[in-house]
């Protein structure tokens, strides 16, 4: 990638970084992103580690401990590939690889949200499958899925459309 031109770029926008200040605030902006899907994944997670102890879940369906399982494993993946990029820059520290560590954090941020949409519709769909039915469940989960698949992607792409800053 030639640094030049997007130097040029940012600074006809009004950005007057170098290259490496540039990378620096794509890696805090990254940072703080995997903060935020790290506080809510956690919150679920430690949801979802209490149910076992409730009275009520003796009663699960096979089906529903199977949702159940799927979901702390989501949990897991969530949590492990949100701190991978954590791992990833404790490795690199020092290495002056700002701008592949950007690039790895990008896509250790996508990978977290869309397992995090998993979560978040396999959560509504277990808690409505245990409170209303196999209906509900499906509904709930599906209706979740998809609004946050259509606010997460429709909601950025119309941003794409919009005109740039000026500065």
């Amino acid at each position: 990638m030639d640094t030049t031109n997007h130097a040029s770029a940012d600074t006809e926008r009004g950005r007057h970084e170098t290259p490496t200040e540039r990378w620096d605030r794509n890696w805090i902006d990254i940072q703080q992103e995997l903060r935020i899907v790290q506080t809510g994944t956690q919150i679920l997670a430690g949801f979802l580690l209490t149910l076992p102890f409730q009275q009520r879940f003796t009663t699960l369906t096979d089906a529903q401990e199977a949702i159940y399982l799927v979901l702390v494993v989501l949990a897991v993946v969530v949590t492990v590939v949100a701190l991978s990029a954590v791992a990833t820059h404790r490795l690199v520290f020092r290495q002056r690889q700002k701008h592949d560590l950007v690039r790895v954090g990008n896509a250790v941020l996508l990978t977290a949200l869309i397992a995090s949409a998993l979560l978040f519709a396999g959560t509504v769909l277990f808690v409505f499958d245990v409170v209303v039915g196999d209906a509900g469940g499906l509904i709930g989960g599906a209706a979740v899925f998809v609004g946050t698949a259509l606010l997460w992607t429709s909601l950025p792409l119309s941003l794409r459309r919009t005109r740039r800053d000026d500065g």
